[in-house]
């Protein structure tokens, strides 16, 4: 059985290049601005901050997403946006799968949440056995017949463990699904009725507000990590900027009242860098649209900093 204590060694993937990679895409979230997130993280200073915590920089990587959005074309399902989203997901993947298998740590940047599709089954095709922590204020577990929006972004992670019509499975190049003995969801507090079901019903570990309010966030990284590390070769981190609350990150698509505060934040990042088990994060909604300020962006580059090995002494 993984060890959490045992765990905790100098930061190596951290060690390594950074890929930067951009995925400004929003038709998977169907608001505009999502697309913008990219950007604006890299003007709140990502590559600067990367820079001065003495991390090497590979170059920069744009992907070239699907953009228009004139109608949510569905082409007989309730999936909004499938065909944007299917390619955007093999053009991701493509770019993520080449910065893992270079040796280097993808750090993608967002783009609403479909994105991690894309992103995982890039991952997928080069780590065999790869664990999941899911930052976010909702479950993304939907599927065809279970989500009430239509929206991709919705049903990012049920594609990941194989759940639905639209799978890892449907983009060139994915390798297995995410077992989901090695998933944990972190922070969810507006889950729809038939992602309730599943999680109770498949066993899926997933902390929501009230349990990191009961046990604290130490007690709920300290399991998420030794969840997801169990017998994985590597621990994609996932995380949506929404699920901080809103008083702390208003610029995302859709916020929730009483998510996670800063230092709860900042503090699960430092416990996945003294893991050392992460080998990938994205950050994702960020919406630049609804935060004039940038302070959204900020924090984004902040947690990237900290999961990365930064410590305030």
């Amino acid at each position: 059985m993984f060890s959490y204590a045992e765990s905790f060694h100098s930061r190596p993937e951290a060690a390594k290049k950074i890929q930067l990679i951009h995925a400004p895409f929003w038709l998977g979230g169907g608001r505009a601005g999502a697309e913008l997130g990219p950007e604006s993280i890299v003007e709140a200073g990502m590559k600067r901050q990367l820079k001065h915590m003495g991390l090497e920089l590979a170059e920069e990587i744009v992907v070239d997403v699907p953009r228009l959005a004139a109608e949510p074309a569905t082409a007989g399902t309730k999936m909004k946006y499938l065909a944007e989203v299917k390619e955007m997901a093999g053009l991701l993947g493509e770019q993520v799968h080449r910065a893992a298998a270079g040796g280097r740590f993808p750090l993608v940047l967002g783009g609403d949440h479909s994105i991690a599709i894309g992103t995982l089954a890039g991952l997928t095709g080069h780590r065999g056995n790869l664990g999941l922590i899911w930052f976010d204020a909702h479950g993304d577990l939907n599927t065809e017949e279970t989500t009430p929006s239509g929206n991709i972004h919705g049903m990012a992670l049920a594609a990941a463990i194989g759940r639905g019509g639209f799978t890892l499975a449907d983009i060139p190049g994915a390798g297995p699904f995410i077992r989901k003995e090695n998933v944990v969801i972190i922070g969810a507090r507006d889950l729809d009725p038939g992602e309730r079901e599943f999680i109770r019903a498949e066993g899926i570990r997933c902390f929501t507000m009230h349990e990191i309010d009961r046990m604290g966030i130490h007690a709920v990284m300290e399991q998420a990590i030794a969840i997801a590390g169990d017998g994985t070769d590597g621990v994609h981190v996932s995380f949506d900027l929404d699920v901080l609350d809103p008083l702390e990150a208003c610029g995302v698509g859709t916020p929730v009242p009483g998510g996670l505060n800063y230092r709860e934040a900042h503090y699960a990042m430092e416990l996945l860098a003294e893991s050392g088990l992460a080998t990938s994060l994205e950050l994702v909604e960020v919406n630049p649209l609804l935060d004039p300020s940038r302070r959204t962006s900020r924090l984004a580059v902040e947690l990237a900093a900290s999961l990365l090995g930064k410590r305030i002494l």
